[in-house]
C-alpha cells in the first residue's frame, strides 16, 4: 500500500530538535519525577534507566498510596518484583538492593489531588529543590472507563502535575505520554499538531473542560440523592463518558479525556518546555531488557488469546486496514531522546508521535495470517489435555457485515427467546438474562473497538523522523536508544516475539 498518496499541507506542526549530545551523559547526576510508576510504561522506563545509568541522581516514583508502607509494598509487588527486572538483578546482583536504596524514592500520593497529595512537606520540598524532569505516565486505558474517574486522571491530573513541576526550581522538561488516538476517527494523514482549549473533533462549539466537571458532579449529586447503588452510578458514570466523548466527536471515554488532557497542558504550559509523546497501540518490548515482555492482556492480544483458545471464530475489522503498533521499549527510547532535545526550551508544545504506520505498515491482514501460522504450529493444549485446533474464521471485514453477523447470531435468536420465555411465563427467565447480558457485553466490545480495527487513518511521523535524524547524526548511543521501526521485522517480532510473549503470560 502506498503512503504517499496523503497531502501533506503547511498546516503540519514540525519542529527541528537541538543538537543532541550524549544520552548517557544527560540523565547522569539528574533527578526525575514519575506518575504512574506501577504502569506497564513506567516499569519499562525505570528499568532502563536503573540498567544503563545507574548514576541518575535520583528516581523520584510517584504511586497512589496512603502511606510510605503502602507505596513500599506497591513497588515490591508492583514494580521490582516483576520478571522485566530479572536482567537488572543479574547484572547488579547484591548491590540492587542498595542501588535502589540510593536511586529510588517512593512518592505516596495521587495525581487527581492538588500538590499531588503528597502529605510528607519534607519529601515535597525536597522533590520542588531536586527535580530536573516530569514524566506523567499515569493514566487510566479503559475505553469507557467511568467519567468521573477518567476527567480525574486523564484530564485534570496532567494539569494538576504542571502545576506542581512548575514549583521545582531546576525543571528542564515536562513529558507528558497521551495517544495517537486523541485524534478520534479521523481518515487520511493524522498530524502531530496540538489542540486548543475548546477544539472538537467535529466541529460542535461549546467543549469546557470545567463545565465537563461540572456535569460529573451534578451528575454524581443527583444519583446520590436517589440513594443509588454503587453499580448503578458506576453504570451511569461509564455511560455519561461515551455520551459526552460522542458529542464532541470523539468515540470512546478514553481518547476524549487524554485530548482534554493536553488541552489543559498546553494551556498551563507558559514558560515550560513540553514536550507531548503520543504512541499508537503499544506492544511487548522488542529488544531490552529481553524480547516479548508485556503485562496485562492489552488491546489487540485479547483477540489473540480469544483466538488462539477457539474461542474467536471471525475476525472483525478491515483486512486492508493499517494497524499502528509499538513495542513498548521504542517508545521510552523515543521519551528519553526527546527528553534530551528540547530540556531548557519554552516552544509551543511539541508533539511526538511514536507509531510505525507511517515508516512501516502492518496490514490487519497479516495479523491474522500470524495468529493462523502460530497457533497451528503451536496450539494451546486445553483442560481436557487437548490441543485446540484454529482455523481461518469469518472475515468481518466492513461495519455492516459485523452487524449482520451480530443481528443473525445474537439479536436475532435473543428476540426469540424473549418471546418464548414471555409465553412460557417466565419460564427460560434466568437463560434470557444469561443470553442478554453476553449480547450486551458483546455489542459494547464491538462498539468500543470498532474504531481501532476500522482506522482509516496513518499517523505522521515527521516531528519524529527528524529527531531520529538529529540523533543519528548527533552520533548518540542509538543502540541503546533505538526507536527506528524501519528496524523491526514484523514477520520475525510476531511469530517469535510478541505472540510468544502473549502466549507465556495468558496461557498458563
Amino acid at each position: 500500500m502506498s503512503l504517499i498518496s496523503f497531502p501533506l499541507t503547511s498546516t503540519i506542526h514540525c519542529y527541528v530538535p537541538m543538537e543532541l549530545c550524549s544520552i548517557l551523559h544527560f540523565l547522569e547526576n539528574k533527578s526525575i519525577l514519575v506518575t504512574g510508576a506501577t504502569g506497564f510504561l513506567a516499569k519499562v522506563f525505570i528499568e532502563k534507566i536503573l540498567r544503563v545509568q545507574p548514576n541518575v541522581k535520583k528516581l523520584y516514583l510517584l504511586l497512589r498510596a496512603a502511606d510510605s508502607i503502602s507505596a513500599l509494598h506497591r513497588f515490591n509487588t508492583e514494580v521490582i518484583g516483576k520478571e522485566l527486572f530479572k536482567v537488572v538483578k543479574e547484572k547488579y546482583g547484591a548491590k540492587l538492593n542498595p542501588l535502589i536504596l540510593e536511586k529510588v524514592t517512593l512518592v505516596p500520593g495521587d495525581i487527581t489531588l492538588e500538590s499531588l497529595g503528597i502529605q510528607d512537606t519534607t519529601l515535597q520540598e525536597e522533590i520542588l529543590g531536586e527535580v530536573d524532569m516530569v514524566i506523567n505516565l499515569a493514566a487510566t486505558t479503559d475505553f469507557d472507563e467511568r467519567y468521573d474517574v477518567a476527567l480525574g486522571i486523564n484530564t485534570f491530573g496532567p494539569a494538576n502535575l504542571l502545576n506542581f513541576s512548575k514549583q521545582c526550581s531546576k525543571l528542564r522538561v515536562f513529558l507528558h505520554v497521551s495517544t495517537a488516538y486523541v485524534c478520534g476517527e479521523k481518515e487520511g494523514l493524522v498530524l502531530e499538531t496540538p489542540f486548543k482549549v475548546g477544539d472538537t473533533l467535529n466541529g460542535t462549539c461549546g467543549l469546557n473542560i470545567n463545565t465537563e466537571r461540572h456535569i460529573v458532579e451534578e451528575k454524581l449529586k443527583e444519583l446520590q440523592s436517589h440513594n443509588a447503588s454503587q453499580k448503578n452510578i458506576s453504570s451511569t458514570m461509564k455511560d455519561l463518558g461515551i455520551q459526552r466523548a460522542k458529542k464532541y466527536g470523539w468515540p470512546n471515554t478514553y481518547a476524549f479525556t487524554k485530548a482534554m488532557g493536553e488541552m489543559m497542558l498546553g494551556q498551563l504550559k507558559e514558560e515550560t518546555s513540553l514536550v507531548i509523546i503520543r504512541p499508537t497501540i503499544i506492544t511487548s518490548t522488542y529488544k531490552e531488557p529481553f524480547p516479548g515482555w508485556l503485562e496485562g492482556i492489552r488491546n489487540i492480544d485479547s483477540f489473540v488469546v480469544g483466538y488462539g483458545k477457539g474461542k474467536m471464530t471471525c475476525f472483525i475489522g478491515d483486512p486492508l486496514s493499517i494497524v499502528d503498533l509499538i513495542p513498548a521499549d521504542m517508545v521510552v527510547n523515543a521519551m528519553i531522546v526527546a527528553m534530551a532535545a528540547h530540556a531548557n526550551e519554552s516552544t509551543d508544545p511539541i508533539i511526538y508521535h511514536v507509531g510505525t504506520s507511517m515508516a512501516n505498515p502492518v496490514l490487519y491482514r497479516r495479523l491474522q495470517d500470524y495468529g493462523l501460522r502460530f497457533f497451528t504450529e503451536r496450539p494451546w493444549i486445553n483442560k481436557d489435555g487437548k490441543p485446540v485446533i484454529v482455523s481461518k474464521g469469518t472475515e468481518l471485514g466492513t461495519k455492516y457485515a459485523v452487524h449482520r453477523y451480530m443481528e443473525m447470531h445474537y439479536l436475532i435468536p435473543l428476540k426469540i427467546l424473549s418471546l418464548i420465555n414471555t409465553l412460557s411465563c417466565k419460564y427460560f427467565q434466568s437463560t434470557y438474562f444469561d443470553l442478554s447480558r453476553k449480547v450486551k457485553f458483546l455489542m459494547r466490545l464491538v462498539e468500543l473497538f470498532s474504531p481501532y480495527v476500522f482506522f482509516k487513518g496513518v499517523f505522521d511521523d515527521m516531528n519524529t523522523e527528524k529527531l531520529r535524524m538529529a540523533a543519528r547524526e548527533s552520533g548518540i548511543e542509538n543502540e541503546i536508544f533505538y526507536f527506528d521501526p524501519k528496524s523491526i521485522n514484523w514477520d520475525d517480532y510476531f511469530m517469535y516475539t510478541h505472540i510468544a510473549g502473549v502466549f507465556k503470560y495468558a496461557f498458563k
